[in-house]
């Protein structure tokens, strides 16, 4: 197994690196942990994946930029899910450490790709919504599908080349530099820049949703005013407005569910204390929280859009006439059998 400098806080690992990072004592938070991960993730999973669904099994979603916007979000959060709970639970849980650095920097690109991703498809979605909103009669113009798969492509391209740099050489092995306390194999100094390109990236969607936000307070003050002239624009203004509203909701899930583990990491990778054992228990428990946020962010979907809303309706509406018009037909061929 690879070694190196392990933090001076875990003197007590007698060698073996990854052992370091086994911060579950007892089998209650091995059992907590594993129940919260199972839970959330499980949920996250089937959540994100009807979003999918529903964007590209109906035509009229899946045509117009915002959706794709989302899909990228479910699919990030999606892949985010999967990834955190297989490695998490794998490590933390049955503390398996029998892989190689590489293997263990794999995973943890994966799961800081997803992230960035989701971020970045968030920021991606507050554009989009406001140049629909402060430009609406450009925004076929603007906003084109080619557009925006291809913002998608070097979003994603530009968030796994940046969660890789580790796996790539960028660690503290590579560099015999100082390791991160709270993860395996990370250099400080990578934890540190990825940090503060999280935080770049949360400051531009906060940015990008004020703006969004005071173009909808302007837009709801016009449809007040020409309520009656307005007609089919004011139903636009209104989707848009309410589109808005339903994205800011989104992001503030995401700041309430990914501050303490944020935080915990500016701690440790810009400010250069030393975590106690107490608080690298603290902040595993609050890794957790990420798959929390990727499981409420679809029922903001269903809840707030109009559109996700009727499709999600119309798959009940389907799955309920399957299920009542089974039993008929096999009573129907059961009655024929019998008759011949």
């Amino acid at each position: 197994m690879d070694t190196c400098r392990i933090p001076e806080n875990a003197s007590k690992c007698s060698g073996n690196t990854m052992e370091c990072f086994m911060v579950l004592s007892t089998q209650a938070q091995k059992i907590s942990i594993g129940i919260l991960c199972g839970l959330f993730g499980t949920m996250c999973v089937f959540e994100n994946s009807l979003v999918l669904y529903l964007i590209f099994s109906s035509p009229g979603i899946r045509k117009k930029p915002s959706y794709l916007f989302i899909g990228s979000l479910a699919l990030a959060d999606i892949l985010a899910s999967i990834i955190f709970v297989c490695s998490f639970v794998n490590f933390h849980v049955f503390n398996k450490a029998g892989f190689s650095k590489e293997v263990f920097l794999l995973q943890l690109g994966g799961v800081n790709t997803s992230f960035s991703a989701s971020l970045s498809s968030l920021l991606l979605t507050a554009l989009d919504r406001y140049i629909s909103i402060s430009r609406p009669s450009e925004y076929k113009l603007l906003m084109t599908r080619k557009r925006a798969w291809t913002a998608l492509g070097v979003l994603w391209l530009s968030c796994a080349t940046i969660a890789y740099l580790p796996l790539l050489g960028w660690n503290c092995c590579v560099l015999d530099s100082s390791c991160s306390e709270l993860f395996p194999f990370v250099d400080d100094n990578y934890l540190s820049g990825w940090i503060c390109f999280i935080v770049v990236l949360l400051g531009c969607i906060v940015y990008a949703y004020a703006h969004v936000l005071w173009r909808a307070r302007q837009h709801v003050a016009y449809m007040e005013k020409h309520q009656a002239q307005a007609g089919k624009q004011n139903t636009r203004m209104r989707m848009d407005v309410m589109l808005a509203r339903t994205l800011v909701m989104v992001l503030a899930v995401l700041t309430l569910c990914w501050s303490p583990v944020l935080v915990l990491v500016l701690i440790i990778g810009c400010i250069f204390a030393r975590l106690s054992d107490r608080l690298r228990k603290v902040f595993a428990f609050c890794s957790t929280l990420c798959l929390l946020n990727s499981m409420v962010n679809p029922i903001i979907y269903a809840l707030r859009s109009k559109e996700l809303f009727s499709s999600l309706r119309r798959v009940f509406s389907r799955f309920r006439r399957q299920l009542k018009e089974s039993p008929e037909a096999e009573s129907t061929h059961k009655s024929s059998v019998i008759e011949t």
